[in-house]
């Protein structure tokens, strides 16, 4: 699938943005952290943690700067458009820390935060520039928005194809029966109304919800249709696809409302979206839930890997060019970050890391063929288990250690929130390639835990937020530029 299509008006748009960034960092040099993933993924914590870390100079023994010596500290710094949402830490963090502390909301909207990283260069002519200094501008944004930046090369005949097809399908039917039934009751012919516009597009969101919950993620676009923000209830989300109609379109049909309707929404909500945000980033990460997708079955896999390469092929990848930067950036290094490795024993975490590779392989071609590196780790942002061992049958087995979130269930438990177990978690496949046979679900014992109970606090009264890699991720994606 090919990078969106962009006119001359969105090059010369995205150009300008650069060359404003360029001006403001003439003396401070700044980098566009862009993080994203699908639903559950867990941008927010991740994110949390990054800036806990380097606000609070935290327990990161693989990120070299801080490893060195050389790392001097961080700062919150007001961010250059005022037009963005603020990332909220402050309220993210409260909540970790909070009697009892509970997960942040998740993303729901693009946000972004400036962090001012000050720290020593280990270049010979360091000593005589003194410290410097590097502006992290950090852009969260949830990951089923990207998956509507192929729709910029898709006429709305095409996308309704593509979409009615995917509804069809065995293995779909069951979530979109209501919204095909509401189709089979429409003339699309008849003359346009607003209430049936409202009816369609109601049953597609109730369908394209559905998918999400059953771990169909290629059916979301329009992913604003499960995350709309401010748009909720505007023309622009009102429409749903619909069978192609022989000969022309009749003017002021339903088809010709949706169709206008449809490139309305590519218009403005898209391309802006691809334009003012996503084209201007020099790094990202992708966090991906691989977990949920083996625990739900071999379907739910190979949805995934769609997905991903989806969402991959849409990145402007490439080698950084110092001479271009300034006009035109790119995404010239890529971490794919299997979350929640906490949740498995870390015995499993190199299997978990094969298992992403396997996900991603697609897209990890794509990248190096345009010049862009890319790393695959397992990780988690807070770690909220820990590890022991349990003895059954004469056998030790490993386990985890943590308070399942209130309402999860396990072999006909109902846990309430409060009480910690010991948990088998199960071993994840060997063989990669055997996830995407057909077969039966990974026998993962896979429960969601609640945020650490106990923060440890650091010696200036900080919390300490535990975690699993966090620091390597961290080291890959900014070392370079502090080194």
């Amino acid at each position: 699938m090919p990078q969106p299509p962009t006119t001359i008006t969105d090059e010369l748009g995205i150009a300008l943005s650069n060359l404003a960034d360029t001006a403001t960092g003439v003396l401070t040099p700044t980098l566009r952290l862009g993080v994203t993933g699908l639903s559950r993924a867990g941008k927010t914590i991740f994110i949390t943690a990054l800036v806990h870390n380097l606000l609070t100079q935290g327990r990161l023994p693989g990120f070299a700067p801080l490893a060195d010596g050389r790392f001097i500290g961080a700062r919150l710094a007001e961010y250059p458009d005022a037009t963005i949402p603020r990332f909220a830490y402050e309220q993210h963090l409260a909540a970790l820390s909070a009697n009892p502390p509970v997960w942040p909301e998740s993303t729901r909207r693009i946000s972004q935060l400036r962090l001012v990283l000050k720290f020593q260069s280990a270049k010979w002519w360091a000593g005589m520039t003194g410290p410097a200094m590097l502006n992290l501008d950090i852009v969260d944004y949830p990951g089923e928005w990207l998956l509507d930046l192929p729709l910029l090369g898709l006429s709305f005949a095409e996308w309704s194809t593509e979409a009615l097809e995917r509804a069809r399908q065995p293995g779909h039917t069951d979530e979109a029966a209501e919204f095909l039934a509401a189709l089979d009751q429409t003339d699309i012919s008849e003359e346009a109304n607003d209430p049936d516009a409202e009816r369609l597009a109601s049953a597609f969101t109730t369908y394209l919800r559905r998918s999400r919950e059953h771990g169909a993620l290629s059916t979301l676009p329009p992913g604003r249709f499960l995350l709309p923000g401010d748009l909720e209830g505007s023309p622009a989300l009102t429409f749903a696809p619909l069978p192609r109609t022989s000969g022309a379109t009749a003017r002021g049909s339903l088809y010709a409302m949706l169709e206008n309707r449809y490139e309305a929404y590519k218009a403005q909500v898209v391309r802006p979206f691809f334009r003012d945000h996503f084209a201007r980033l020099d790094r990202q990460v992708v966090l991906v839930d691989t977990l949920r997708a083996l625990n739900t079955g071999p379907a739910a896999v190979n949805d995934l890997e769609t997905a991903l390469t989806s969402v991959l092929a849409c990145f402007r990848q490439g080698e950084a060019n110092p001479i271009l930067r300034p006009f035109s950036r790119r995404i010239d290094r890529i971490l794919f970050a299997a979350t929640k490795a906490d949740h498995v024993h870390h015995t499993s975490h190199d299997r978990l890391e094969a298992i992403l590779n396997r996900l991603v392989a697609n897209a990890r071609k794509r990248a190096s063929f345009a010049g862009a590196e890319t790393k695959s780790i397992a990780m988690a942002g807070i770690r909220s288990t820990s590890e022991g061992t349990i003895r059954e049958g004469g056998d030790t087995l490993p386990t985890l250690v943590g308070t399942p979130l209130n309402g999860e269930i396990l072999d006909g438990t109902t846990y309430d929130g409060r009480t910690e177990i010991a948990l088998f978690p199960g071993d994840l496949p060997a063989r990669p390639d055997s996830l995407f046979e057909n077969g039966s679900p990974v026998a993962l014992n896979f429960l969601r835990f609640t945020p650490p109970q106990k923060l440890e606090r650091n010696a200036s009264g900080d919390i300490v937020l535990p975690h699993i890699r966090l620091d390597r991720a961290l080291d890959y994606l900014i070392g370079d530029w502090m080194a």
